[in-house]
Parts: structure tokens; C-alpha cells; sequence
């Protein structure tokens, strides 16, 4: 089933040959736009666009970035910049002013794509804030000495906004660029060229731009879709954000290693996905958690026929087996995979196979991909632990980033000796198959007694009552750390603080059951999906008045 060579291949060689041999199949399918494109289509519309950004005057390795949620224009910009060699740099749908101003100016990007908005920002008048000039500019001449690298501004819309480029006129200016121009310059790039850059969340100190090649991400893409048996007759609904790695690397970018169908969500709501699903009938699925359990909760849930699907991936944080069982047998995904891994691993690490059992589904995120090598080390002597046995996470192999842009301090401490370092707290079965605890400052240490917040977490989710839970140590003067838990309750549900608290007391060593309680209607998010456990702890410390 696995594949044992790499393909050294560019993202732009990958398009062409897969248009080339599905030219008339479904690439990219927009449910609420009714739009449609063949792969001859798509592979039209992002060469169209890369020779728009060849008149522009983007050059090989110039970093292009992209603030936008899930429109079509996204996806084509990513194959775009992939055939001429530009460096797509993501950036994420919930960053605000002081953010942008700094992914701006640490990756040097010289030209900006970006929607009207989202949520509650405003991007245009965000970027009007941060470059005062762009009002008074000619399109593609900005000026601005806080960005010192940033000359064009292109709008995704209908609407002219002042010194902003229209999406449409990036195409028409690639009228004046041949094929034979765009083929020279494909033809002069390396599959080992740096392609994408996504940053860190930047949850401790500022976000780091992590430098990905084709042949990462081509690589990584190709053996999740193996893993998944995926094949040209898939359609994969895509609701996570193109912006992540799970979004442009194991969602658009596997779709196209394939020939399968792209069908994206432009913003994710539960019913978007269902009728997405339903419609197109799409054979897999992806999404965290968080996003499985609200498509299950939803009330017309049962109205919606989801026979067609078999296979996706669940990632991004860990799965209650609970939920596992619901996706298996409400939402009919017998295949369903989990992955494990970081963006500086161009994502995935790990990943369980479609005929695991359901235990290793929901206990473990599988076996190391091919080609990779995982140790888990002894964070405090640096020495291989024997199985069964917590330690740090480390990988080594074809998908470690080239590193951070200009921080060659911060690469060197995450790559050491070639492992890189992910931080995550994991044990590793004597079949290969780990077990992910947290993150090595996510164990709580009660009193001496390790405490792994999965565990817990996974024990309180067999609670009839319970939705969804999260786990985290506050700080106790007399044990060192406290364990707290954040709940939700399903609708129509109530419950006490001491009846959760007595239920993980009668079911668990009482030194992992909860001291704390608290019940939320929601968790702080990251716009991928992941909990933001930092910021509980921070709540948790002011409500609990502790220092």
C-alpha cells in the first residue's frame, strides 16, 4: 500500500500532469457559487493568473502573500505561485492590525492578496492603517517606510479600492506574458525551492515564517492521500482553512496529487458542510474535532444523506472516542484516518491507516510515515526512551522545513542534529504506533504525580452529559499544580461542578480527577481549530484568584 520513493516533482508538474491525464474531471467545486472547473479549466485559470503575476514583475523566491478565507482565488493563487516559483505566504484569517504589520514586514512579501474582510475585521481599511500611502498610490507603486518590501496590493472583489490592483486585471496584464514564457520559467525551478511559508501561531514570542519546499509538502501530500487510498474518484470537502497546512498541503494539494475533486467551504458552519457533502457527494471529509462535533450536533443532522463518504482525516487536537464513533457510524467514515504533526513537518508525521481498529484510531495518531524517522527522547537527559515510555517527539527525514525565515537562532534550537523538536509530549508502542500527551509544558505535575491531560480529558468525554472538555494544570501552593477542566454540556443538558467532579473520582486516581471545574459554552480557538489552552489558564488563574 506505501509508497518507498520520494516524487521529485514541482507543484506546478504536478498540475500539469494531472490536468493532463483528467483534463475533463472535476477539479474545484463551489456549492453556494455554483462554480465548476475542470482540471483543463483550473489549470487554465492558474496559468492565466501566474502569467499575471509574471507582468506584474514577481520574481522566482519573491514572497507573495494571501489574506483571504476559502475563495476560489486562494486555491488558484497557490498553483499559481507554485509555477513561477514565487513563495506563497499564508496569513491567518484572524489577524488584526499590529499582526499583519509584522508577517508583512518580517517575510518581505512584496505583493498582498486580501478579501474585503472577515468576522470582524475590516482588512481593507486594516491595510489603509498599516500603509497610510496605499490611498494616494498608483496601483503596484506603494511606497511605505515601515514596509520597506511591499509595492502591490491586489483586491479580491468586484469593487476598485484606492492603490489596489483588481483580481481581474492581474489576469488581463498576463496577456502580455507567452506560454512559452511561463514554461521557460516552470522549467528553471528546483523541487527542493523554497515554495510556501506558513507562520507559527506564535503562541510564545512572535510568529516564525517556517520555510516549506515542493518536495516537502508534494511528499507529505502524496502519502496522506496513500494512507487514505485516495484515487481520482474521491471528492474531499474541505471546511479547514486554506491559510493551515491541513487546508493547502493535506486538503488542495493532495486533491490535485490524485485527481480528485476539490470542495471547499468558504467559511465553516456545520449545515455548509452537510449540504456540501450531500450535494456533491463527497467521498471524504476533513476537520479538527471540534468541527466533527458541531456537523453531529447539528439539529437536521439526520436530515442530510452522507452515505457517500468513507474516508478524511480528523487532526489538529486529539479525538474523544466518543465523537470517533459517531464519524464512524453516524457519517458512515469506515476509513476515517487521524494525523499528528507540526507545520515545520510540512504537516504530518504520523497517521493511523483506514483498517486500524478503533482503539488505535482514537488512543494513538498512528504510525510514522515513510522515510520518516520518530524517537521520543527524555526531555530532561536527552537519551531515547524505551517504549511505553513519555518523551519528547522528534523526527527526522524528507519533510523537515529548510527553517525559520532570517532566525537562524530559533531554526537551530528546533532542528538539532537534524531532529527536529516538536516540543509535543508522546510515547511510542513497541509496533511503532504513539500516543500524543500534550505539549511538554502541558503535563501537570500534582504533588510529584505526573498528570497527562489526554487521559483525563478522554475519561470526563464518557460522561453521557458532556460535549466537549479540555484539561489544563493551574498553579496550587500545595501541590505545585492543580488539575482543572473546562466542560461543555450537550444542549438540554445540566450538570454540577461537584457531580463531575465525584464522576472522576469514582472512575480515576483521585490525583488526576479535577479539583476545579468550570462550564463554558465555548473554548478560545485558534482560526485552524486548535484550543487555545494558554489562554484557559490565563482565565482560569483570574477566576480562581491564583498566582
Amino acid at each position: 500500500m506505501f509508497c518507498d520513493s520520494m516524487l521529485d516533482k514541482t507543484i506546478g508538474d504536478i498540475l500539469d500532469e494531472t490536468s493532463g491525464k483528467y483534463p475533463d474531471k472535476d477539479a474545484l467545486v463551489y456549492v453556494d457559487r455554483g462554480l465548476r472547473y475542470s482540471y483543463k479549466d483550473f489549470r487554465d485559470r492558474c496559468n492565466s493568473l501566474a502569467k499575471g503575476l509574471m507582468a506584474l514583475g514577481v520574481k522566482k523566491g519573491e514572497h507573495v502573500a494571501v489574506w483571504a478565507y476559502n475563495v476560489p482565488e486562494w486555491v488558484i493563487l497557490q498553483f499559481a505561485t507554485a509555477k513561477i516559483g514565487a513563495v506563497l505566504v499564508t496569513v491567518n484569517t484572524l489577524y488584526k492590525a499590529r499582526e499583519l504589520e509584522y508577517l508583512l514586514k518580517q517575510s518581505d512579501a512584496t505583493t498582498l492578496f486580501l478579501v474585503k474582510g472577515f468576522k470582524d475585521v475590516d482588512y481593507t481599511e486594516t491595510v489603509y492603517n498599516v500603509a497610510p500611502e496605499l490611498k494616494k498610490s498608483e496601483p503596484g507603486k506603494l511606497k511605505t517606510e515601515k514596509l520597506p518590501f511591499l509595492k502591490n496590493i491586489v483586491f479580491i472583489g468586484d469593487e476598485k479600492k484606492n492603490g489596489m490592483f483588481s483580481f481581474n486585471e492581474i489576469i488581463g496584464m498576463g496577456k502580455n506574458v507567452s506560454d512559452e514564457m511561463l514554461a521557460e520559467r516552470q522549467k528553471s525551478l528546483d523541487c527542493h525551492d523554497v515554495i510556501n511559508m506558513q507562520y507559527t501561531s506564535g503562541t510564545t514570542g512572535f510568529p516564525k515564517g517556517v520555510m516549506l519546499t515542493h518536495h516537502n509538502i508534494v511528499n507529505n501530500a502524496y502519502l496522506v492521500g496513500k494512507h487514505m487510498n485516495f484515487s481520482e474518484k474521491d471528492r474531499l470537502c474541505i471546511p479547514v482553512p486554506f491559510f493551515h497546512c491541513f487546508g493547502c498541503v493535506l486538503s488542495t494539494l493532495t486533491c490535485v496529487v490524485y485527481g480528485g475533486t476539490m470542495v471547499p467551504v468558504e467559511i465553516f458552519r456545520p449545515e455548509k458542510v452537510l449540504q456540501a457533502v450531500q450535494k456533491e457527494k463527497c467521498t471524504a471529509l476533513h476537520g479538527v474535532p471540534t468541527m466533527f462535533i458541531a456537523e453531529l450536533s447539528h439539529p437536521d443532522f439526520e436530515k442530510y444523506d452522507l452515505t457517500s463518504l468513507r474516508t478524511g482525516i480528523m487532526a489538529g487536537a486529539t479525538c474523544p472516542i466518543e465523537v470517533m464513533k459517531e464519524v464512524i457510524n453516524k457519517m458512515h467514515m469506515n476509513e476515517i484516518t487521524i494525523c499528528y504533526g507540526l507545520t515545520e513537518a510540512s504537516p504530518v508525521i504520523t497517521q493511523t491507516k483506514p483498517d486500524d481498529n478503533l482503539e488505535r484510531r482514537v488512543e494513538t495518531v498512528g504510525c510514522p510515515h515513510p522515510d520518516l524517522e520518530v524517537k521520543i527522547f527524555d526531555p530532561e537527559t536527552g537519551k531515547a526512551s524505551p517504549p511505553d515510555t513519555p518523551g519528547e517527539l522528534c523526527v527526522k527525514g524528507y519533510c523537515i522545513m529548510k527553517g525559520y525565515y532570517k532566525m537562524p537562532e530559533e531554526t537551530k534550537k528546533s532542528i538539532v542534529d537534524g531532529w527536529l523538536h516538536s516540543k509535543d509530549l508522546a510515547s511510542m508502542d513497541r509496533d511503532g504506533y504513539c500516543k500524543i500527551l500534550g505539549r511538554v509544558d502541558d503535563m501537570i505535575i500534582r504533588g510529584g504525580e505526573n498528570v497527562y491531560p489526554r487521559e483525563v480529558e478522554e475519561f470526563i468525554y464518557t460522561n453521557q452529559k458532556i460535549k466537549d472538555v479540555t484539561v489544563i494544570g493551574v498553579p496550587s501552593g500545595k501541590y505545585g499544580e492543580e488539575v482543572m477542566a473546562y466542560v461543555i454540556l450537550k444542549e438540554n443538558m445540566n450538570a454540577s461542578e461537584e457531580e463531575i467532579r465525584n464522576f472522576c473520582k469514582n472512575g480515576m486516581s483521585r490525583y488526576k480527577a479535577p479539583k476545579y471545574v468550570r462550564f463554558v459554552k465555548e473554548f478560545p480557538m485558534t482560526a485552524s481549530g486548535k484550543i487555545q489552552k494558554y489562554k484557559l489558564r490565563e482565565m482560569a488563574k483570574k477566576e480562581l484568584g491564583l498566582g
